[in-house]
């Protein structure tokens, strides 16, 4: 078994590089040229880093270089190691004014409502913080979260996402979100004691993006109807923006309970809630980090979260 000792002796920043441009690229010699070297330098450079962690990372084919399965794990960990690299290096010149940089992801519903007074805590405490806020779909934030782009999510609990790398991140459940469906005061459903699925397949609705978890929670509740699910006037990714739509009478929604509650303290138009049978499910909002390593700057956001 090869030592980490061994693996720091024999590796540098730059042979992390070489990999991730190899990848990048798919061949020796186009990565060769975005590195300004020769391709049996960067040949023999691969060489030397795969004999450094015993096993192939790469196979190679007529097509060009394809990771291995460990080579994907090498790649993975690598892309990581050199944003935490940058990462260290923005901490580093701003060290004079600020502790660290936390950098959080949320989708747009939970960082308009729940994370203003998280952040609050942060940016107040007795050691100033920095924050970096990504709002995003729930499928980039995983992505940026793996590559090393973010410290950690706050946001719907995605099982069906990460079950292949359970292992690889921890999660902890911060709170449950009931959805609500919604119309402009003035829709005909707003009056009615019982709106089935059925009839709101009918009507025009305001969704969000093709592929996202909201969109997929409104596309189930269909399904679960025994309905197909109808094609959206509009699509929006901000809840807050879809709301809007609703005010302005240009079709239904359906939104998180706590974003509705922030509208209703914007008085930007009135909505309101349609009794509908079966409710929408609810969804947890958990914080997820990766695992296993000790991470400062998730344990201040721990403290923030009261954990």
């Amino acid at each position: 078994m090869i030592e980490p000792d061994y693996l720091v002796a024999k590796l540098r920043f730059r042979h992390l590089r070489l990999l991730t441009e190899v990848h990048n690229r798919g061949s020796l010699r186009a990565a060769a040229q975005a590195l300004s070297l020769t391709q049996p330098a960067l040949s023999k450079a691969l060489t030397e880093i795969e004999s450094a962690f015993g096993f192939a990372l790469f196979s190679r084919t007529a097509r060009g270089l394809t990771p291995t399965a460990q080579g994907e794990v090498v790649l993975r960990g690598a892309t990581m190691l050199l944003h935490e690299l940058s990462h260290l290096r923005a901490e580093a010149i701003s060290a004079d004014r600020f502790a660290t940089k936390i950098r959080i992801g949320a989708p747009p519903f939970v960082a308009q409502t729940y994370l203003p007074g998280v952040i609050a805590k942060l940016v107040q405490g007795e050691a100033p913080v920095r924050v970096q806020l990504l709002e995003e779909r729930v499928p980039a934030l995983i992505g940026a979260l793996q590559r090393g782009e973010l410290d950690a999510l706050i946001t719907t609990f995605p099982q069906q996402m990460l079950a292949s790398d359970a292992d690889a991140f921890e999660y902890i459940k911060l709170f449950e979100v009931q959805f609500a469906v919604v119309a402009s005061v003035g829709h005909p459903l707003v009056r009615s004691r019982r709106v089935d699925w059925a009839r709101l397949a009918k009507e025009r609705w305001v969704m969000p993006a093709e592929g996202s978890m909201g969109r997929k929670l409104i596309e189930d509740c269909f399904t679960h109807a025994g309905v197909p699910a109808p094609l959206p006037v509009i699509e929006s990714t901000s809840p807050t923006t879809s709301l809007q739509f609703v005010s302005a009478g240009l079709g239904i929604g359906i939104v998180p309970d706590v974003a509705l509650l922030h509208h209703s303290t914007l008085q930007t138009g009135p909505v309101r809630q349609l009794r509908v049978v079966p409710e929408p499910h609810s969804s947890a909002v958990a914080l997820i980090c990766r695992a296993g390593a000790i991470n400062p700057r998730v344990a201040l956001l721990k403290s923030a979260l009261e954990l």
